[in-house]
């Protein structure tokens, strides 16, 4: 690639079929990064990356990848250069499985393997033996983005890639091309209809129309724009404000009321709303003229209403605020009192609403600004179905929090409902911010709704629907609360400890080595325990996905007991995620995997009975696992350790797994554990990274405490803090 050069310029790119003119003199660079190109069907989005993969003839005009002009080179010969593409329509062999598909374009010695693959795109790995033809529609484009990533492209080229993908995978492929755009590797061309990932993944988009590039905007300027956007989605005023031209009569019709049609500041106002295409539109449709436009509007009286401040950012470099989230149409009194109670104490303060009735209620982040971010745009919320709307509206809070800056603490209260829209986007935020959610469902079970996240849940007591005499004390005591923690951790001095943090597994009968192993590392690091009870390995990879937990010994993984065979402590699917994500180097071991468990004795599945228990305490009842579930478990957890590109050591201890796996001991069972162990090597691919290595000891025994305790030193070091106290 040329020094200095643009990734890819095209300027005056002209490209018929037959006499139809799909792009008309396209001028459209990328320097570097991501740049997304909307618009809508029929606009010559595909037209142009066949253009630049050499698929269609170009008639006139120019394509330089790096300085270099593609046009005349065949789809190979391009290729070879260092583009990669991702079509429409995915053009995978039926025959192949995904294993094949993959192996088949991997290169060697490039930043993307297949290994890489399989860790961003879990289901893949799950489904490699399967062939193309047997891939659901959302498999088989995660499998056609994988093939081109495995040629590490300098360029990669992307039709539609979230086209058909469920939103747990759009999510998925747009915190990939994030994370592109931040490694800098790869430059990527976008082209999506799907305008909330199109803004989400670069800083500027190019909107396509009648095969032209009419403009390229700011990303968050087209997500605030909901007009904008109904207007690329071909709903909205004239065509010709698409294409730059002036506003001309339409506009004045859609201003303020003037004198002479009768308007006075606060009065009702007559509205002139044009149907911007009597007929759905095609690539050969010509410009309707305005005058049968107007023929065709139709004029409605509404009220006046208030232009809702964008807040961006949200507060000044250097400050934060405070969110007051919910739905301020069935709402808005109470948010608005606590919202008033904070601003009485200093603490500055924004409404953020969460409603999907596209009401005007005067937020200061208005619904549609945050619906924006839902990955089909505010069309994915505002759908007409509660439930739907209701549901998106929950996934595009959680991304619009993901990507502010300057949150002090976020405060909400609402019932089933609006708990349940707003804790996901609270579980985003870093430990240590405060999140207080006001709720009638806080006296019962709460988990799915905290999660991992330090949640404040305080019960209303009364329903939240009015203020009186109970919501007032119940809401100011929130309110109050929030401005206190938010005082408080402003006015709160550094913590005097510099130690990094450091993470370890823990349950009761892996006790004594999770200390031994504390006592030989905690002059360096903070040690951090974690009760292996589901929350507890969710808590501990949320804090490593944040970056607050630098290392960590995974002593005790018997959550994947529970998750495997239906016991009440399970992890989740992702369980190991934070270190596939994050690389950070895996040291651990197979602590209580000898266990599963369950409630009071009557609370074990029909299933089970006639198998060994063991009655921790009288709510807690132990079932030992067989050799069968300990293999299956070991081919799981072989599995996702292979999925981790970081540094990986297994400790495995041949002389028990938990303090009930002794001689003696009511769990102890040679069998069952060779069998673990077997599955392990088996299915761990080890390398000079990755290694599986056995103890003759038992968990708990000293030295086996002391080896993991050294191969944590091996692989960290002394921390930098500490090394700098050793060279004064």
């Amino acid at each position: 690639m040329a020094s200095g050069a643009p990734a890819l310029e095209i300027r005056g790119l002209n490209v018929f079929y037959g006499a139809s003119h799909a792009l008309q003199g396209v001028e459209l660079r990328l320097d570097r990064g991501v740049l997304s190109v909307v618009g809508r069907n029929g606009m010559g989005k595909t037209t142009l990356c066949k253009a630049i993969m050499g698929l269609v003839p170009v008639a006139s005009g120019s394509v330089r990848f790096g300085g270099r002009d593609l046009v005349g080179l065949g789809p190979a010969e391009i290729a070879r250069t260092g583009i990669g593409y991702v079509p429409q329509g995915r053009r995978l062999w039926r025959s192949l499985t995904v294993d094949e598909h993959l192996r088949m374009v991997a290169t060697k010695g490039g930043a993307w393997s297949v290994e890489r693959i399989y860790a961003t795109f879990p289901r893949l790995a799950e489904r490699r033996g399967n062939g193309g033809g047997q891939l659901s529609g959302g498999e088989q484009q995660m499998l056609a983005i994988s093939r081109a990533l495995l040629q590490n492209p300098r360029l990669l080229v992307m039709d539609e890639p979230t086209e058909g993908l469920a939103p747990v995978i759009v999510a998925q492929v747009e915190e990939m091309l994030l994370r592109l755009a931040d490694e800098g590797d790869i430059e990527v061309l976008v082209i999506e209809q799907n305008i909330g990932v199109a803004c989400a993944v670069a800083d500027r988009v190019a909107i396509m129309v009648n095969g032209r590039i009419n403009r390229i905007v700011p990303a968050a300027e087209l997500a605030a724009d909901r007009d904008l956007q109904q207007r690329l989605l071909g709903v909205g005023r004239h065509g010709h404000e698409d294409a730059g031209a002036g506003a001309g009569a339409g506009a004045a019709a859609q201003a303020a009321p003037s004198a002479d049609r009768g308007g006075a500041p606060g009065a009702a106002t007559l509205t002139k709303i044009w149907i911007a295409n009597p007929r759905p539109p095609t690539r050969w449709s010509q410009p309707v003229p305005v005058a049968q436009l107007d023929r065709l509007a139709r004029v409605v009286t509404a009220g006046p209403l208030a232009a809702a401040p964008e807040i961006r950012p949200l507060a000044a470099p250097g400050e934060a605020v405070v969110l007051v989230a919910g739905t301020l149409d069935t709402k808005g009194a109470e948010l608005r009192y606590m919202r008033d109670i904070l601003r009485g104490a200093g603490v500055p303060v924004r409404l953020v609403d969460l409603s999907t009735t596209q009401a005007n209620t005067g937020a200061d982040i208005p619904a549609h600004q945050v619906a924006a971010f839902h990955p089909r745009g505010a069309a994915g919320v505002f759908t007409g179905d509660r439930g739907q709307s209701v549901a998106g509206m929950t996934l595009a809070f959680a991304r619009w929090i993901a990507r502010q800056q300057g949150i002090a603490g976020i405060l909400s209260a609402g019932g089933s409902g609006g708990t349940a829209m707003v804790a996901p986007a609270m579980r985003a935020l870093p430990v240590g911010v405060p999140k207080i959610i006001v709720s009638t469902v806080a006296s019962g079970e709460v988990s799915k709704y905290v999660g991992p996240a330090d949640i404040m849940m305080l019960h209303s007591v009364a329903d939240v629907q009015g203020l009186n005499a109970i919501t007032r004390e119940v809401l100011g005591n929130a309110a109050h609360a929030m401005a206190g923690m938010v005082q408080g951790r402003r006015a709160a001095a550094p913590a005097p400890d510099s130690r990094p943090a450091m993470a370890m597994t823990m349950f009761g009968v892996t006790t004594p080595a999770v200390r031994q192993i504390a006592a030989f590392l905690e002059a360096d690091w903070d040690c951090l325990v974690f009760h292996a009870t589901g929350i507890g390995g969710q808590s501990m990879e949320k804090l490593i996905d944040e970056g607050k937990v630098k290392a960590a010994i995974d002593l005790t993984t018997t959550e994947v007991c529970d998750m495997m065979m239906g016991g009440v402590f399970p992890c989740t699917e992702d369980r190991f995620g934070a270190f596939v994500r994050t690389r950070v180097p895996w040291i651990g071991s197979v602590g209580a995997l000898d266990m599963v468990n369950f409630g009071p004795p009557p609370t074990v599945p029909e299933k089970y009975r006639g198998r060994t228990f063991y009655e921790h305490n009288p709510q807690v009842t132990l079932m030992r696992t067989t050799a069968e579930e300990n293999a299956a478990m070991g081919r799981w957890i072989g599995g996702r350790l292979n999925a981790m590109e970081g540094p990986v050591r297994l400790f495995l201890p041949e002389g028990g797994v938990s303090a009930l796996d002794a001689p003696g001991r009511p769990f102890w069972d040679p069998s069952a554990r060779a069998a673990l162990f077997a599955a392990l090597e088996q299915t761990v691919r080890q390398t000079a990274g990755r290694q599986v290595i056995r103890l003759p000891y038992h968990i708990n025994a000293p030295e086996f405490a002391a080896a993991l305790a050294a191969g944590f030193r091996a692989l960290h070091g002394a921390p930098k803090a500490r090394r700098k106290e050793t060279r004064r």
